[in-house]
């Protein structure tokens, strides 16, 4: 290191004295300047030709983007702010680079600067006229320095691409010179914290985050698989051991969760379709079926006789059994929470598949995990000091574990149902859940009447169900409202593929007209929550009114649907993407997971969908 660093002051100070007159020894007084003086001696051993340290190809992604890719040598590195992306093309706009997270260093010349090593790929949007393909004309300059202590004067490299055709201009990309007026989407800003800021601060708002996701309907279904764990324990379990069995639960879950999400970011792969295809949502319905009707006392499932015999003189053994297979089911349970994408978890995906930074974007990921797994924690030891120690009550506790069992099957189920079946597979657990609940009045205890009334409700909403099942109501929630729902639901138009999102966002521009484009799956619980709750809001409607609704549904996760997610770079629904009357795309303001219906108002308002009024076509002159 230091022979480099030597050789590179040498080589500097040759160049400075021996320069043609002295304008060139006082223009080398200049770090400009002295830093192109001494790159002219990178073709010394010590540096590498700047065309080997930096390797540039640019290659056309579609007809409104273009790809930079920098292979960039061991020891070397490229300023993010020092890429400058032009053309002189005719008819095509240039829109913001998109760059990955980079390094954070505080450099000896340009102060505190965003660096990147390896390689480093980047997206540069562009808007033209709909029509054929199209030559381009780019030019781009970047620098980058050497970590033993040179640094290249500024590169510029041209190209001379072929775009391909195009039904839309800028159907995909933001609008040059488009200002985000200071908005930062949750995802951007937890991005940028994974990558520049502090671990300790990453951890804690990973874990803050983890601690609000705790409360959604992705992992609330989680409590009766861990409460019927402890329970399975037996009437003495103490607290202390309880606690353990909750944090083998939770941990499985969190190392499950942090390597699945990790190995699909750095492959690209959408992290939510992995475990979402039908026949494993099946399989894991019945393996909740199985375990309810154990707690009905149909059939015992226990270890087989042999090996209990041979398990019961070794306690060490039969406990380490019993935490792998808590551990296990952690692990398994960790394919409930994929149902939900958060700004928090984008964040980390994004991170880990464009920085490579693996490191930083799973451990932002484990501690997301962890607070989410903490009130799994607080209510798996509270269960082990509250669960009745004997008697009878134990029974009743098994079998109202057994229903919310199948309550968590008719739940997973309900992605891949009718919604008239999804009414009817509800329907079960809750007549079950009354009959439990009333079990409980037979004899006198403190809590009597309100263990009936509970036991009326159960059986009245499962009236309901029934009843909506009948009628034909589709929302589990509301079984006594049929067909209310989608009338109450935006007018959202169907799309199926890239080519249609094209020509519906060039109709709308030329219009003049705003686009709202909504990612949707039926197995997403989130964006099932943004159709009752924010899209129903009256402000929200009334800012939409002008506006062109798309919605793509990748439920069935086809080429198609993935076509479209790649498009994007989306992980999984619900996302939601925004395009001004121009045509041009505002990814800046990209929503993420569910979000209340004023502050969804305000997104559109900043992003400027609200308010603007279509604008009417001129009418052909007549004949």
């Amino acid at each position: 290191m230091f022979n480099k660093i030597f050789a590179a002051f040498f080589s500097t100070l040759l160049v400075s004295l021996f320069a043609a007159g002295g304008s060139a020894i006082a223009a080398a007084t200049d770090v400009g300047s002295l830093n192109a003086l001494a790159a002219e001696t990178a073709g010394s051993p010590e540096f590498l030709d700047p065309d080997v340290a930096f390797r540039l190809e640019a290659t056309p992604e579609g007809p409104d983007q273009v790809r930079l890719r920098w292979v960039i040598a061991d020891r070397y590195y490229l300023y993010r702010d020092r890429i400058k992306v032009k053309t002189d093309t005719p008819g095509v706009v240039l829109g913001k680079t998109d760059f990955p997270p980079g390094i954070l260093k505080n450099d000896e010349y340009f102060g505190e600067q965003v660096i990147y090593h390896g390689e480093l790929s980047a997206r540069v949007p562009l808007s033209r006229a709909a029509g054929g393909a199209q030559p381009l004309a780019l030019a781009v300059t970047y620098q980058g320095c050497a970590e033993a202590g040179l640094c290249y004067p500024p590169i510029t490299k041209t190209f001379d691409l072929q775009l391909p055709a195009s039904n839309a201009g800028g159907s995909a990309v933001a609008a040059a010179g488009d200002g985000a007026g200071g908005y930062v989407s949750r995802q951007d800003g937890l991005a940028s914290l994974i990558v520049h800021g502090s671990v300790f601060a990453m951890l804690a708002v990973f874990f803050g985050s983890g601690l609000l996701l705790a409360f959604t309907p992705c992992v609330l279904p989680m409590v009766p698989i861990l409460s019927r764990l402890i329970a399975g324990q037996g009437p003495n379990v103490t607290p202390r051991r309880a606690f353990a069995l909750s944090l083998t639960y939770v941990l499985g879950m969190a190392i499950t969760y942090t390597a699945a999400g990790a190995a699909a970011a750095a492959a690209g792969q959408q992290v939510q379709a992995l475990f979402q295809k039908p026949w494993v949502i099946v399989l894991f319905a019945l393996l909740f079926v199985a375990m309810a009707l154990s707690m009905f006392g149909l059939y015992t499932v226990q270890v087989p006789a042999a090996l209990q015999t041979r398990l019961s003189g070794t306690s060490n053994q039969q406990k380490a059994g019993t935490f792998g297979g808590v551990a296990a089911m952690g692990a398994l349970s960790a394919l409930i929470v994929t149902t939900c994408v958060g700004p928090a978890l984008v964040a980390a995906l994004v991170v880990i598949g464009q920085s490579g930074n693996v490191a930083r974007g799973a451990g932002a990921l484990f501690a997301m995990s962890l607070g989410m797994g903490t009130p799994l924690l607080v209510i798996g030891t509270s269960a082990g000091a509250l669960l009745p120690k004997a008697g009878a009550w134990m029974d009743g506790i098994k079998k109202l574990f057994g229903v919310l069992m199948l309550a968590m099957a008719a739940w997973m189920l309900a992605r891949i149902l009718p919604a008239r079946a999804t009414l009817l597979a509800f329907a079960v657990p809750a007549v079950l859940g009354a009959w439990v609940l009333w079990q409980f009045t037979a004899r006198p205890s403190t809590g009597r009447w309100v263990t009936r009334a509970a036991g009326v409700a159960a059986g009245l909403y499962g009236a309901l169900l029934l009843y909506g099942t009948a009628a034909g109501a589709s929302d589990p929630l509301r079984p006594w409202a049929s067909g209310v729902h989608a009338e109450e639901s935006l007018p959202f138009h169907s799309i199926r593929s890239v080519a249609e999102l094209d020509r519906e966002v060039q109709g709308a521009a030329a219009a003049g007209r705003s686009v709202m484009l909504d990612f949707y799956a039926d197995w997403c619980v989130s964006c099932k929550e943004m159709e009752r709750y924010t899209f129903t809001d009256s402000q929200v409607k009334q800012s939409l009114a002008s506006a062109r609704l798309l919605r793509a549904d990748v439920t069935a996760n086809n080429a198609d649907d993935q076509a479209l997610l790649k498009r994007f770079g989306i992980f999984g629904p619900p996302t939601i993407a925004f395009y001004g009357p121009d045509g041009m795309e505002r990814p800046q303001y990209r929503v993420v997971g569910y979000m209340k219906a004023a502050e969804f108002a305000e997104v559109l308002r900043q992003a400027g969908v609200a308010g603007v009024a279509p604008t009417r076509a001129a009418a052909p002159a007549a004949p």
